[in-house]
């Protein structure tokens, strides 16, 4: 199994097979509107501003599983994403990334992932506090951690690597990488 293999929703909740991005270079990223990271948008849309044209897309899911950071609906989230953020990337509809109900797309990434850490910066140690309260075991199991977690996905639709939110230093490297 590959990312092509699987549907996500869109924001209008039909259906959309990601088959439709084969060939493409794939950042997959969960997102929120009311966290810390949020500036994180703008940074996504100059990558995506740079690369789309060599076969990038960046495909947005927000998510409301931690801290309650994107409690808004589909239109309303995207309404802020891009009046505030001017973002162009395909936005889908809000999902679960982690539990029962998470989506069958962040069940994959999540198996096939591990979660490899924050980072010894001021955010990442805590990042590493906050998330620790919630799950004990957070370093030893594939769990999206927190919002703006990336999948890289090559053009096979293969899983190159994970990057967490604050780790966007390498991100441009390993795209630039893959396109």
């Amino acid at each position: 199994m590959n990312i092509y293999d699987l549907n996500v929703r869109a924001q209008d909740g039909s259906e959309v097979s990601l088959s439709q991005y084969r060939g493409k270079v794939l950042l997959v990223v969960n997102t929120a509107t009311g966290c810390g990271f949020t500036p994180q948008y703008d940074e996504l849309q100059d990558i995506y501003d740079e690369y789309k044209d060599r076969g990038l897309e960046i495909l947005d899911f927000p998510c409301n599983q931690f801290g309650g950071q994107t409690p808004g609906d589909d239109e309303e989230i995207h309404s802020f994403c891009t009046g505030r953020y001017g973002i162009t990337f395909p936005q889908f509809s809000k999902v679960d990334v982690n539990g029962e109900n998470a989506a069958p797309l962040f069940r994959w990434l999540t198996e096939n992932t591990k979660f490899e850490g924050f980072g010894k910066s001021p955010m990442g140690l805590m990042l590493s506090g906050v998330v620790k309260k919630n799950d004990k075991d957070y370093k030893n199991n594939g769990n999206v951690k927190w919002n703006f977690t990336k999948f890289l996905i090559d053009r096979e639709g293969n899983i190159v690597a994970r990057f967490e939110p604050t780790d966007m230093k390498k991100l441009k490297e390993r795209i630039e990488e893959c396109l």
